[in-house]
């Protein structure tokens, strides 16, 4: 009787069943691999950075930056596409960051989340200058 007692369950235990992922993991773990490269300085258009600072400061609204601002990702059972919009720091390839980028993103998708990730389309929508301010930081009148 012990003999047939595999055929019964239906095989080794980590195959019954399903595993679904939602679509806004992977857009964490995407915005979190991104903003780990060297030169990137924000994730997401100056708007979304503004809006996302003011959203921070209201009472209730939750702590620290939006990990998933500036993301947007399509996730299947075994593929994702992945698109993201950086802020670039002056003076650094922005070729180079852009290639960082999605070698970082794919490789954190793929470890973390078991999707192969088909694509990873970066728009840069700005430059960080040195001299700049942060959008939505308020400037000091006294110094």
């Amino acid at each position: 009787m012990t003999e047939n007692a595999g055929a019964r369950h239906g095989g080794a235990p980590g195959s019954r069943g399903r595993t679904v992922i939602a679509d806004v993991v992977v857009e964490k773990i995407a915005g979190m691999a991104a903003r780990d490269v060297r030169g990137v300085y924000a994730l997401g258009s100056g708007f979304a950075r503004s809006m996302g600072s003011m959203r921070e400061r209201m009472p209730g609204a939750g702590s620290g930056k939006s990990v998933t601002r500036g993301v947007s990702v399509e996730v299947g059972e075994l593929q994702a596409a992945i698109d993201l919009e950086i802020v670039v720091d002056y003076g650094i390839s922005i070729t180079d960051v852009a290639g960082a980028v999605r070698e970082n993103v794919i490789s954190a998708v793929e470890r973390l989340a078991g999707r192969e990730v088909v694509e990873v389309n970066i728009m840069v929508s700005d430059v960080k200058l040195p001299d700049e301010e942060d959008e939505g930081e308020e400037r000091q009148r006294i110094q």
